[in-house]
């Protein structure tokens, strides 16, 4: 790897990314001083004010970034492993000796202050990522190479559930992006759109309706190929015949019979393991890959009714009060009615600096890590929420533009790492002040107030920053 060891401290450094995060961080601060300033404390700078709190992290945060530039490049490639080993091992410490918040054991205590490690194996995550694609024997395309990034992503994602942290968790899904840009071929990603839909549908139908509207979709498709409808259509009705027999025989024979669902849930499956025989032996390619799709959605839409009863009470009531299915304005929906509220009341300019009521007044729960943005949404209006919209997506622009210059693919792949989880924390903050996306407690890069989040984000960017000042630097010395 190239490396700018000789070069000065900011000797090829990316000043527009680094002003782009100054500025960013002072809007974040800001905010936090609009969303918590307390008018009974005689002192501007006492520490009872949370933004004078946040002021010694930004301080802290600057060192670290200074100190992140001073680090030679190669350490990063080299220490990536045993980086991710103590990600780990910190996610697992939590779990023994963490400290429980909302609901949520994924914090450490030092005294007063509280650390969530979740937020630094998010680095360590994304810097084996990038090393293990970067290897000379990966390739996208080998299927064994896919299983291992996906195991190196899993491991964490598991501990993070275990903490009962599943909105921190699904940010290492934005790694999707990344190996979508070295090269996955488009169709593996199909599948996972599948599976989102699948997800939704199974909240807005019931299993009957699922199970009729997925035998429909595989018919019509085979119908479509074949353009064998009358053969279709019988072997369909010969189906649901045959679960309702079932049905009948089992609640004669049995105190307590089988559903027609459960029933046709049978049949369906028995009938799709004979279909993928009959497939394979006379070489039917598009009947066995819609078999493959039928079985795969059908266990697909099992375990996701499983994996919901299995989230706490409160993250049940979010999705289901996100989907529409209930309404408890008091509860489950108070958040965001109050954040909506909020950004919608600040118009085009704004009410001004801490001049917002709903702020003020302490309507808007977190107002000051969660849903910082209402603040700025509020005080700011659309033109301030559009101006830091514009921030954010000029810094994940360049995140990506710095990892298509990248000469080595360690740099390149580690860029996107972190555009990618950048891209998910602004659109899930965002997107859940305003109503578009459930409420899963993830903090707004560099704006939310805290220690944790701001310097994890911190290095997060400057590693990049880092990796691409090498590459900067050595282009403009061979010039």
């Amino acid at each position: 790897m190239t490396s700018n060891r000789s070069g000065s401290l900011f000797g090829g450094v990316d000043r527009g990314t680094v002003l782009l995060y100054a500025l960013i961080v002072i809007a974040g601060w800001i905010s936090i001083a609009a969303a918590t300033y307390d008018e009974t404390v005689s002192h501007i700078f006492s520490f009872a004010h949370f933004y004078m709190k946040q002021m010694v992290w930004i301080s802290v945060a600057v060192v670290v970034a200074i100190t992140v530039l001073l680090i030679d490049d190669r350490y990063y490639h080299m220490w990536a492993y045993p980086a991710y080993i103590l990600g780990l091992l910190l996610l697992l410490s939590t779990l023994v000796i963490g400290k429980e918040i909302n609901g949520a054991k994924a914090w450490i205590s030092f005294g007063s202050f509280n650390v969530q490690p979740v937020e630094f194996a998010k680095i360590a995550t994304a810097l084996a990522t990038a090393r293990l694609m970067s290897e000379y024997t990966f390739s996208i395309a080998r299927i064994g190479d896919l299983v291992k990034v996906g195991m190196l992503l899993a491991v964490p994602l598991l501990i993070i559930i275990l903490q009962n942290d599943t909105g921190s968790g699904l940010v290492l899904g934005s790694f999707l992006f990344v190996l979508y840009r070295e090269g996955l071929n488009k169709w593996l990603c199909i599948p996972i759109l599948l599976m989102a839909s699948l997800f939704i549908a199974s909240f807005l139908l019931s299993p009957m309706a699922l199970l009729l509207l997925l035998i429909g979709l595989c018919t019509f498709s085979e119908v479509m190929v074949s353009g064998q409808v009358r053969t279709r259509i019988i072997f369909v009705a010969l189906m649901l015949l045959l679960a309702m027999v079932l049905m009948i025989l089992t609640s004669l024979l049995f105190e307590t019979g089988l559903s027609f669902y459960v029933s046709l849930l049978i049949v369906s499956l028995i009938s799709a393991v004979g279909l993928a025989i009959y497939s394979l032996r006379f070489n039917l390619a598009h009947m066995f890959m819609t078999l493959i799709f039928f079985c795969g959605s059908v266990v697909f839409l099992l375990s996701v009714d499983q994996a919901f009863n299995a989230l706490e009470p409160h993250q049940q009531k979010r999705i289901l009060s996100f989907m529409g299915i209930v309404n408890d304005p008091a509860g489950a929906d108070y958040n965001v009615n109050q954040a909506k509220i909020a950004i919608g009341s600040g118009g085009l300019f704004g009410k001004g600096f801490l001049q917002g009521t709903q702020i003020k007044y302490g309507f808007v729960p977190e107002r000051h890590t969660d849903f910082i943005f209402c603040t700025v949404g509020e005080e700011w209006g659309f033109l301030g929420t559009l101006t830091i919209l514009s921030l954010f997506a000029a810094l994940i622009l360049r995140l990506m533009r710095m990892g298509e210059r990248q000469e080595e693919p360690f740099g390149r792949i580690y860029c996107y790492c972190v555009a990618s989880i950048l891209l998910f924390h602004v659109l899930v903050n965002v997107g859940m002040t305003v109503g578009l996306m459930p409420v899963m407690g993830i903090p707004l890069p560099f704006m939310s107030y805290g220690g944790s989040s701001l310097i994890a984000f911190t290095i997060l960017l400057f590693i990049a920053i880092r990796l691409d000042a090498s590459t900067r630097h050595f282009a403009l010395n061979k010039i």
